[in-house]
C-alpha cells in the first residue's frame, strides 16, 4: 500500500496554497485591516473563518465523499445540484473571480506606471485575456513550469510584504470604521466571502484528492487522511499571510486617503516602504500570479460546461475568455460592489452542502435533510442577498410608476412591506445572515424527522 512521504505531503501542501492564493487573497486582507483599525484581531478571526476554515472543511468533505461536487450535491438531485454547481462556476470564472484577477493585477502591478485610465485597463486586460486563452487553448507544459516558477516568487514576495507590515507599519493603528466598531466579528466573518475560497475549494477539492491518487494512494481513508493534511499545511500559509496583510492594512491609515479597494491600499503601502524597485518585483509577482490564476479558472469552467452542454471544450472556453474580458473593464470597485449581494446569497448554500455533508453519518436518508434545509437556506440566503443588493429601493422606485390609489400599488405595497418586516425581524438579518435561524430550525426539523422514520432498510 502506497504512503506519501514528508516532503511529498509538504509539495502537495504548496500545491494547494497556490491554489487558492489568488487576486482576493492579497487584495481584501489589507483594506479589512484598515477598516477594522483598532478590532484587528476579532475581525481577522471571523475573515480566518470564512476564508481560510470553511476551505479546509469543504476540501475534507470533498475527500470523504472521493468525488468533485456532483458527488456533494448528489442528495439534492441531478436538477438542483446542476444548478448549484453552474452558479458556483460563473461565479468562479466569467462572472467575478476571472475578471477580478485581471483588473486586480492591472490596479496593483500596472496602474502605479500607467496611470487609472479606462484605455490603460482596456489595452492591459486585452492583453491579458489574449495570453490567458493561448494558454487555455495551448498549455502544453507552459502552465505547470510557470506555476513552479512563480508560486516560489511569490511566497518569499508575501513573507518580505508581511514582515514588513509587521516590523515597518506606515503608521498607528486607527480606531474601527463602520460595522467593525460594533460587530468587527460578524463583518470580518462576511468580508472573508470575497475571497471565494469556499466556491473555489469546491472546484479544487477533486484536484487534490486526484493529486494524492496520482501518487498511488487509493485507499479512502489515507486520501482523506492525505488530503485534510494538505489542506492544512495551505490553510496555516494563508492564514499568516491574512493576518499580516490585516496587520499591514490596520497602520496604513495615513496612506488611505481615496482608496476605493485593498490594491490600492497596497500598491501605496509597498511604494512608501520600498519605492519603485518594491513595486516593479511587486507588478510582476502579481501579474504572473494573476495570470496563472484566471488560466486555471477558465480552464476549469472551459472543462465543467463543455461536458455540461455537451460542445468543444476550446469553444466553450473561447466564449468564457471573450466574457471575462468584457466584465473586466467595469474595474475593481466595481466588480466587488456587483459580487457583494451575488456571494450573500450563493455562500449560505455554501455552507449548508459543506456542513451537511461532513454530518452524513447521521443521516438514515440524506435526501430528506438534504432537500428541505437547502432549499430553505436557499429562499432566505436569496433574500439576504437581494437586500445586500438594495432591491427594496428599486421596488419602492418601480411602485411610484403605478398610481398610487390603484389597487395593484396598494397590494404590492403591503407585500412589500409584510416581507421587508418580516425579513429584518430575523436574527442577523442586519448583517445579511437572516439565513442562520431559519436553516437551522429547518435542519432540526428534518433530522429529527428523518431519525423518527423507519431506516430505508427496513421499508425494502
Amino acid at each position: 500500500m502506497a504512503r506519501l512521504n514528508h516532503f511529498d505531503l509538504l509539495a502537495l501542501g504548496f500545491m494547494t496554497f497556490a491554489l487558492f492564493l489568488g487576486a482576493g487573497n492579497i487584495i481584501f486582507p489589507p483594506i479589512a485591516g484598515l477598516q477594522a483599525g483598532e478590532h484587528l484581531l476579532p475581525a481577522a478571526i471571523g475573515f480566518l473563518i470564512t476564508a481560510v476554515g470553511l476551505p479546509l472543511l469543504t476540501v475534507v468533505a470533498l475527500a470523504r465523499v472521493g468525488g468533485g461536487m456532483p458527488a456533494l450535491t448528489a442528495p439534492l438531485g441531478q436538477t438542483a445540484g446542476t444548478a448549484l454547481a453552474v452558479a458556483v462556476y460563473l461565479v468562479i470564472g466569467p462572472l467575478f473571480a476571472t475578471p477580478r484577477a485581471a483588473v486586480a493585477s492591472f490596479e496593483i502591478g500596472i496602474s502605479p506606471f500607467s496611470g487609472m485610465s479606462p484605455l490603460a485597463l482596456s489595452v492591459y486586460t486585452s492583453v491579458f485575456f489574449l495570453l490567458v486563452w493561448a494558454l487555455v487553448l495551448f498549455p502544453g507544459r507552459l502552465i505547470d513550469m510557470v506555476g513552479k516558477l512563480i508560486t516560489p516568487v511569490l511566497i518569499v514576495a508575501l513573507i518580505l510584504l508581511g514582515t514588513a507590515g509587521l516590523w515597518l507599519p506606515a503608521g498607528p493603528v486607527a480606531p474601527p470604521q463602520g460595522d467593525y466598531v460594533a460587530q468587527p466579528l460578524l463583518k470580518g466573518f462576511l468580508e472573508g466571502y470575497l475571497t471565494m475560497d469556499a466556491l473555489g475549494a469546491l472546484v479544487f477539492g477533486i484536484v487534490i484528492a486526484t493529486a494524492v491518487r496520482d501518487r498511488g494512494v487509493f485507499e479512502r481513508r489515507l486520501v482523506t487522511r492525505y488530503s485534510v493534511i494538505a489542506v492544512l499545511i495551505a490553510a496555516t500559509a494563508l492564514a499568516l499571510v491574512y493576518l499580516s496583510l490585516f496587520y499591514l492594512g490596520a497602520g496604513s491609515h495615513i496612506l488611505a486617503q481615496g482608496v476605493s479597494n485593498g490594491g490600492e491600499l497596497l500598491t501605496r503601502y509597498v511604494q512608501h516602504t520600498f519605492g519603485t524597485p518594491g513595486l516593479l518585483l511587486l507588478s510582476v509577482v502579481i501579474v504572473l500570479a494573476c495570470l496563472t490564476t484566471a488560466v486555471g479558472l477558465m480552464a476549469a469552467c472551459g472543462e465543467f460546461f463543455g461536458e455540461l452542454l455537451g460542445q468543444p471544450y476550446r469553444r466553450v472556453a473561447s466564449v468564457f475568455v471573450l466574457l471575462s474580458l468584457l466584465i473586466s473593464n467595469a474595474g475593481l470597485t466595481q466588480l466587488i460592489q456587483f459580487s457583494i449581494p451575488v456571494l450573500m446569497g450563493l455562500y449560505p448554500l455554501a455552507i449548508m452542502l459543506v456542513v451537511l455533508n461532513l454530518a452524513d453519518g447521521l443521516w438514515h436518508v440524506p435526501e430528506r435533510v438534504f432537500r428541505p434545509v437547502m432549499a430553505v437556506t436557499c429562499v432566505f440566503g436569496a433574500a439576504d442577498g437581494l437586500n445586500a443588493a438594495g432591491i427594496g429601493q428599486w421596488v419602492a422606485q418601480a411602485l411610484t410608476f403605478l398610481p398610487a390609489e390603484g389597487v395593484a400599488w396598494q397590494s404590492l405595497s403591503a407585500a412589500r412591506d409584510l416581507a421587508t418586516r418580516f425579513f429584518q425581524s430575523l436574527p442577523l438579518a442586519d448583517v445579511t445572515m437572516g439565513w442562520v435561524l431559519p436553516a437551522a430550525i429547518t435542519l432540526v426539523i428534518a433530522a429529527s424527522a428523518d431519525r423518527l422514520r423507519d431506516h430505508p432498510a427496513a421499508d425494502r
